[in-house]
């Protein structure tokens, strides 16, 4: 074994510096890391049992055993908490519909029904949560870094794809502006939730009546 005093200083400084400037970065990467993953716990549990309106900042800070600062440190506002709760938990549908969508068949109304079915069985799981994120795109005061329901860009995407595949195949007429459609079948699609609010309808009873409104739609952009 080396005795201490055989070791000169140029020996031991770079090792014991890079190891402290390096850990203390890191440590503070992991803390905040895991201050995220507290706090999006937290508020999914939160807006899923009192709703987003229900739900304070303070409440999530409390339940995610952090401070109020450590969470406005971390996200700016509770509509942008929400955002991001719904965004990780949409990332393993949309990696699924990117596979089914492309091997669909039928008429672009068919192909619709079967898009918008998928997506009232997924968010039957935690159907409040839902319905608290249908409640924040009507909160006003959203920063822009929020991301309210009807601006996900992965659903979007899959609406217009669909709809621009009808006009090629023929059966969508093709003067039809496709971001229009995309409203509009959001608008039924999240219209039809009140049932669930008002009425506890689970996914089968909503997608019956999506599938008829799509029909209705889809009489609309046939070619004349």
């Amino acid at each position: 074994m080396t005795a201490p005093e055989d070791l000169s200083i140029g020996d031991i400084r770079p090792s014991g510096a890079l190891t402290s400037q390096g850990a203390i970065p890191n440590t503070r990467r992991s803390q905040k890391e895991a201050t995220r993953n507290r706090v999006i716990d937290a508020a999914r549990e939160l807006f899923d049992s009192q709703g987003y309106q229900g739900t304070t900042i303070r409440e999530i800070a409390r339940k995610a055993g952090v401070s109020v600062g450590s969470v406005f440190t971390t996200f700016a506002s509770k509509g942008e908490i929400l955002s991001q709760v719904m965004e990780d938990r949409l990332d393993g549908l949309y990696a699924e519909l990117d596979q089914l969508v492309p091997n669909l068949r039928g008429s672009t109304a068919d192909r619709l029904r079967s898009i918008f079915a998928i997506h009232f069985s997924f968010e039957a799981r935690r159907t409040r949560l839902f319905l608290a994120h249908i409640a924040a795109a009507y909160d006003w005061t959203l920063p822009p870094s929020a991301r309210p329901m009807g601006t996900n860009p992965k659903l979007i995407g899959c609406i217009r794809d669909c709809v621009i595949k009808g006009v090629a195949e023929g059966d969508v007429d093709p003067r039809l502006d496709p971001q229009e459609a995309v409203d509009l079948l959001i608008a039924a699609y999240v219209w039809i939730y009140r049932m669930a609010a008002l009425n506890g309808a689970d996914a089968a009873a909503m997608t019956d009546v999506m599938d008829r409104q799509i029909g209705l739609i889809a009489t609309g952009l046939q070619p004349r």
